[in-house]
């Protein structure tokens, strides 16, 4: 496979550098600098999503649990839209060597200054700008693991079987994608009320192109744009780009009901470790998958030979 020509790179701010491909025309387009721009403007507000609120706090939780089914010490995974570095300092707990990556610069020096406070800056092999459509800059079957969790796979703009295939391909044999995407009917369920003045501002057909595609793209105006999945249309996109399905989950299924309810659940240990453990099952259950804010997925590459 041809290599693309060697990367420019960004200092960072104590350590390392971030590098770019230069070879990359998708980096151009407009949506996707829209999302780069969402991010470096969230900034420090990027790590309050899992820890703001009660829902966000069992969706971390979620993830994590789904996530460390697949992790042994010694990987060597690829985090894909790192952010400001959950999941980064979990990998690390774990043992993994770890490339970091996210489209937004402003997230990626977030994620340095976070590491390193957690102690975990030590599992850090270096830190990448990316695009998910492009990861032509790492040679096959290179990674453990490709970890790509709040949904990078959701910002490709009609690009999801290059990105996909491109994930599979870096692949070891018997390594695995874990990945989430943004949940279509999830959000229906989750941002009703949004829906709804969106209908009314809008129109009804802006409502229907949304729900038909599941692309926010639709939407006038709207800032932050991206695709959301059901779980059938993902699993069928997995299919189509040379893997297998291992395991599927929904997050935040019980947890979008009362707040004031499951404030009183979380403030007794024991009743919270068992709401935890049931919602774990809830979100596994086939039938909920397509009904969380995020559908989370582990897949494999088929057959090594097959990519």
């Amino acid at each position: 496979m041809p290599q693309p020509p060697p990367p420019h790179e960004l200092k960072t701010r104590n350590s390392g550098t971030l590098t770019q491909s230069s070879d990359h025309p998708p980096s151009s387009d407009h949506f996707v600098q829209a999302i780069r721009d969402y991010y470096d403007a969230l900034a420090e507000k990027e790590a309050d999503r899992l820890s703001a609120t009660i829902a966000g706090r069992v969706s971390f939780e979620v993830h994590r649990r789904f996530l460390v089914n697949y992790l042994k010490k010694g990987q060597r995974i690829l985090e894909v839209g790192a952010g400001p570095g959950r999941f980064t300092t979990v990998l690390a707990e774990h043992g993994a060597r770890v490339v970091v990556t996210d489209i937004s610069p402003v997230q990626l020096r977030l994620n340095e200054v976070n590491v390193t406070a957690a102690s975990a800056q030590h599992a850090v092999e270096r830190r990448q700008i990316l695009d998910v459509r492009d990861t032509r800059r790492y040679p096959d079957a290179s990674f453990d693991m490709v970890l790509a969790y709040g949904g990078p796979l959701s910002y490709t703009f009609g690009q999801e079987h290059r990105a996909l295939t491109g994930l599979l391909r870096i692949l070891k044999p018997g390594g695995v994608l874990i990945a989430s995407v943004m949940s279509l009917w999830g959000s229906w369920r989750a941002r009703l009320p949004q829906a709804t003045q969106l209908a009314r501002r809008h129109g009804t057909d802006v409502t229907d192109a949304v729900i038909h595609t599941g692309d926010l793209r639709h939407v006038p105006g709207m800032a932050h744009v991206c695709k959301m999945f059901t779980w059938e249309e993902l699993t069928t996109l997995v299919t189509a780009c040379g893997g297998v399905v291992l395991d599927g989950s929904a997050s935040n299924w019980t947890s979008l009901e009362d707040p004031k309810i499951l404030a009183t659940i979380e403030g007794s240990p024991h009743l919270w470790s068992k709401f935890l453990t049931y919602e774990m099952i809830a979100c596994s259950s086939l039938g909920a998958r397509d009904g969380g804010t995020h559908i989370l997925l582990a897949a494999q590459r088929e057959s090594a030979g097959d990519l």
